[in-house]
């Protein structure tokens, strides 16, 4: 289990009986596991089928470069302006944006590293997505899932250690004192090089509640096959709102070791961590802390090791069935912003993105491959016998050989039929950092159906990686836009 990474008084970690079965089993694995050499990344973002991506980061790039600046954040120092001192958790380093804690790897991955100065001072990486809005659909589910391979260090040489792929709740954003209220979710969490992954919920109030703080509701289990910090694992968490009652549940390389259930807690406490816009994504490395130093005493020791990388494959947020966002037009308007949370309607008044999968050197042309999706229901318009119109901001940064695509459908009863099916040629991006403006100009690839009237119709755009080895951005908010030929 863990102590909270929002605390203002870090102090030990409280465990029941089983919990402290479950760390000793941990242990235990951990001495009979090799540690074997590092694993490496697998390429673009899986597809999952059933599934559709909402987001998402392979990390390609050049060594040493900043992950994408559109899809993440930089934390820096030992709090939040105006929060808890050292993350509210009792860790010591110090965060940094320098390449040295925090770059790509060239490899396909994220690096971030912890390093000990001379002086014993020690520092390391810790960013955020720059969206907050991550939420399980009404009637569907929410998955996050990551794929990483935690520092390759075991023994004394990884006391005070302790790698994380977790999610806050958005109003914890600019307020830095309303956790545990506003939910976390724990991904996956390790210390002191221990062959285990931590999940864990964190919710209500601290200390107690329902989610037993500072503690959690959490269990673990060690990687399967090869340890966790020898080589890559898929961790995942899944947000299920299509059962009842809804459920949490973490996986490790898809087998499932721990469920949350929405009638483990009253109302109140399950409507504060799921009834506002969503949640951010979180990638750390901590040294120390009251976590770390529940299971090796006081952490770091002068044999921990630095220099240890936690290396990021992918990061990747999807949905499934539901009744994803979505916003009619206003009256009288035939003009789509695609918005954050997979709707399309009025602009937002601001600038955001979303990230297209890489095509992984495939040919895409024609066909959807791991869309970015937004839809706009509830529409009844007349057709004015004109043609869609679009205008969509992409950029490929510095990849060569890129080309997006997007594919317009139109229901015009909103049976589920797609009456009429727009694919358009797809837009070849330049290597220079910077939107482009790929608009309809570039020609109708093939069209199926016909248009007609729409009577609580629906309209939906694809935008997809049609060519290319690398992953794109779509900028949209106040940005991409599409015109639909209708009064």
């Amino acid at each position: 289990m863990r102590t909270s990474r929002i605390r203002s008084t870090p102090r030990s970690t409280p465990r029941t009986p089983l919990i402290a079965a479950i760390l000793a089993m941990a242990v235990a694995l951990a001495g009979f596991i090799g540690v074997t050499g590092a694993g490496t990344a697998q390429g673009a973002i899986p597809p999952a089928p059933g599934w559709n991506l909402q987001w998402g980061d392979d990390f390609n790039g050049a060594d040493r470069t900043p992950p994408s600046a559109a899809n993440w954040q930089t934390d820096t120092g030992h709090g939040y302006p105006g929060g808890p001192g050292n993350w509210g958790t009792g860790e010591i380093q110090n965060y940094t944006a320098s390449p040295d804690n925090l770059s790509l790897d060239g490899n396909g991955n994220l690096r971030i590293t912890p390093l000990r100065d001379g002086a014993g001072n020690w520092t390391s990486a810790r960013i955020e997505t720059q969206r907050a809005d991550f939420k399980a659909p009404a009637g569907g589910t929410l998955r996050i899932e990551g794929r990483i391979q935690m520092p390759n260090v075991t023994g004394d040489a990884a006391l005070g250690y302790w790698p994380a792929f977790w999610a806050l709740g958005s109003p914890y954003r600019g307020n830095y004192w309303n956790w545990p209220g506003t939910g976390e979710f724990d991904i996956m969490e390790n210390v002191n090089g221990i062959n285990s992954v931590w999940g864990v919920l964190h919710c209500g109030v601290n200390p107690g509640g329902p989610c037993n703080e500072t503690t959690g509701l959490g269990a673990s289990r060690a990687c399967p096959g090869a340890s966790c910090q020898s080589a890559f694992h898929t961790y995942r968490f899944e947000w299920d709102r299509a059962v009842t009652p809804n459920e949490l549940r973490w996986y490790v390389d898809d087998q499932l070791f721990h469920t949350v259930r929405q009638n483990q807690m009253d109302a109140g406490t399950w409507a504060n961590m799921t009834d506002h816009a969503g949640y951010f994504i979180l990638l750390n490395v901590a040294i120390g802390g009251a976590f770390p130093d529940a299971l090796g005493g006081r952490t770091p020791t002068a044999a921990t090791v630095p220099g240890r990388s936690m290396l990021v494959d992918y990061v990747a947020v999807w949905t499934r069935g539901g009744t994803p966002p979505t916003d009619p037009p206003p009256s009288g308007s035939s003009t789509l912003y695609a918005r954050t949370g997979a709707g399309l309607g009025d602009s937002t008044g601001s600038a955001a993105s979303a990230t297209l999968a890489t095509a992984g050197g495939a040919n895409y042309d024609g066909t959807p491959h791991t869309p970015q999706v937004f839809t706009s229901s509830g529409i009844t318009r007349t057709y004015n016998g004109g043609a869609t119109q679009f205008d969509l901001f992409v950029d490929a940064g510095t990849s060569v050989g890129n080309g997006q695509q997007v594919r317009v459908s139109y229901d015009r009863t909103g049976d589920g039929t797609w009456d009429r099916t727009e694919t358009y040629e797809y837009f070849a991006t330049d290597p220079v950092p910077g939107y482009e403006h790929y608009t309809q100009a570039r020609g109708l690839k093939s069209a199926t159906g016909s248009h007609g009237d729409l009577v609580n119709g629906k309209v939906r755009i694809e935008v997809w990686n049609a060519i290319g080895t690398g992953a794109s951005t779509l900028g949209i908010g106040n940005q991409s836009v599409v015109r639909i030929p209708f009064g």
